[in-house]
């Protein structure tokens, strides 16, 4: 059995998750072995407990608990091998490419991580990104499996530590597109309802404006309308809560179109040749980069949302440019 381990992290490891660091040093470890030693207090940062999805920075002390000879001599698992459709796939979906960030425009139904039942995702496929670097991407926030739209990740170590600081901080901002049923009251405002994660027979589901939530806040204001049927609805979350949007635009009596989970059947338009796939888009992000600036990415609308725009007459050439008039609406 090996003794307790303290490690430095080096300046290129920070910015990442503890466990996949300690996955890089010791290959065969499982990842019930490192969760375990999250909840016993056996792998430790700066002396403190950590979870397995810590992230560590550069400078930082690891204490590594004793690990057993068997484990040690365990083979290390294969990596995922990404087939060639996945592989063009994923790098079909590239819109902006530097040497410090790449940034896809994500399609719906591909998880940002592996999970439960997840097998396939962009954390994996990312093997097929690194192009002329020794490194995979690294992922620095994520996306729901079922929207679209810009998602970024780091291309270097130095890289994932200020952009995952630039979305800690609130210096990143995210400006999404949606389609709602219905017509949001006011044509602006803010929401303002904590949310919470319940567990039930149809899997993880979250609720607005309950006891002990979380606090989430959305900015919204509505583009375009179509009659009382339907309107074009810009939001920008303040906070990045699992299904804020799609909860938050619920909350608001005017559910995202097609989500079903949220909205049940409020969220369809009956007699229209209309999509029933979910319209929500991750269409702007702006951020500072990491060699300096800003950079500012946008991914363009899914076919099924542009076929929906043309059905109601929305001009998708507005609200190229709202994040300044974001700044208009008031905190609560």
């Amino acid at each position: 059995m090996s003794g307790v381990q303290k490690q430095i992290v080096g300046e290129a490891d920070g910015g990442q998750r503890i466990d996949r660091w300690l996955r890089r040093m010791f290959p065969h470890l499982s990842q019930g072995r490192i969760e375990k030693m999250c909840r016993k207090g056996e792998l430790r940062v700066d002396g403190g407990r950590v979870k397995s999805a810590t992230r560590i920075e550069a400078g930082q002390e690891v204490r590594i608990p004793p690990i057993p000879d068997a484990e040690l001599t365990k083979p290390a698992p294969k990596r995922d091998i990404v087939s060639e459709a996945d592989a063009e796939m994923i790098r079909a979906c590239v819109i902006w490419k530097d040497d410090h960030i790449i940034a896809l425009n994500k399609p719906p139904g591909l998880p940002t991580q592996g999970g439960s039942k997840q097998t396939r995702h962009v954390d994996g496929l990312a093997e097929a990104l690194k192009f002329d670097l020794d490194e995979k991407p690294r992922l620095v926030h994520r996306l729901d499996k079922d929207t679209r739209g810009v998602l970024v990740l780091a291309r270097n170590g130095a890289a994932a530590r200020k952009l995952t600081a630039a979305f800690r901080s609130k210096q990143a901002r995210k400006l999404y597109w949606a389609v709602v049923v219905g017509v949001p009251r006011s044509p602006e405002g803010i929401i303002d309802l904590a949310v919470a994660k319940r567990h039930g027979r149809g899997g993880e589901k979250v609720s607005a404006g309950v006891a002990g939530g979380k606090k989430a806040l959305t900015r919204y204001r509505v583009i375009d309308r179509a009659g009382g049927k339907a309107a074009w609805v810009a939001f920008e979350p303040e906070t990045g809560r699992t299904h804020q949007l799609r909860v938050h635009a619920a909350a608001m009596e005017t559910p995202i179109l097609g989500d079903g989970k949220y909205g049940g059947r409020e969220a369809f338009i009956a007699g229209e040749d209309i999509s029933r796939r979910l319209h929500l888009h991750a269409k702007n992000l702006r951020i500072p980069h990491p060699a300096g600036g800003i950079l500012e990415v946008s991914a363009p609308l899914p076919d099924h949302m542009r076929a929906t725009f043309r059905t109601f007459g929305f001009d998708d050439r507005a609200g190229n440019d709202l994040f300044q008039e974001f700044k208009d609406i008031s905190e609560p």
